[in-house]
């Protein structure tokens, strides 16, 4: 991705969430030598801030995905089994724009549709040996109410339902009906380790930096 598509996408989503009325942290409006300051180390070491992927493959439009990391816990507190041991994101999939399918080995998440077009997603459990058990349905929490999901299904998320998935339950998901407002709430979370992709794809986009940056990504600290 050029460094100028990500200024623009940015500047956009903000755009988007401010229309639902959802204020960000004062450092969502940080410069890049605030982010790069003594003061920002702990959003830097927490993974605090702005998220914008097209998962290396050049087609944001197509497949890709932003989000803004709101805070996170440290993965010590997981060990030890108390601390902050949660998360909490907001993301935004355009309409028709396919997050890919993948699972988590250690986050559990509700996912929420927070407002905007419908959030759509295929969702599959996991065969013993890790891989996608495609022949199988698979139960899942909405709104803490058990659903089944049949093999090829998909579960269609309306502006304030939700959906939780545990570790090891495969996901793809996109906007259907308009661009959508996502919360994510979850475990701790570690974007580098805890992603395990269908297809061999990066997390994080490569960047050309045609212009300066107006902010600092996540990938970017």
């Amino acid at each position: 991705m050029k460094r100028s598509e990500i200024n623009r996408i940015k500047a956009e989503a903000q755009a988007f969430i401010n229309s639902f009325g959802f204020a960000l942290p004062p450092f969502a409006d940080w410069t890049p030598e605030q982010m790069r300051s003594p003061q920002a180390a702990g959003i830097r070491a927490r993974g605090l801030g702005w998220d914008i992927t097209d998962y290396g493959q050049g087609e944001f439009d197509e497949l890709g995905l932003f989000l803004f990391t709101l805070r996170n816990g440290d993965e010590k507190d997981l060990s030890a089994g108390r601390g902050m041991l949660y998360a909490e994101k907001l993301l935004i999939s355009r309409d028709k724009q396919l997050s890919p399918m993948h699972r988590h080995i250690v986050k559990a998440e509700d996912i929420i549709n927070r407002g905007g077009g419908d959030l759509v997603m295929e969702i599959y459990a996991s065969a013993p040996d890790g891989s996608i058990d495609r022949d199988t349905p698979v139960t899942v929490p909405s709104d803490a109410c058990p659903v089944t999901i049949q093999p090829g299904e998909h579960l269609r998320l309306k502006p304030g339902e939700s959906v939780t998935l545990m570790p090891g339950i495969w996901h793809a998901f996109w906007a259907e009906k308009g661009d959508c407002l996502i919360g994510e709430v979850s475990t701790v979370n570690d974007d580098r380790t805890d992603n395990v992709f269908e297809q061999p794809i990066p997390r994080f986009a490569t960047i050309e930096e045609d212009t300066a940056p107006e902010f600092l990504l996540v990938a970017d600290y």
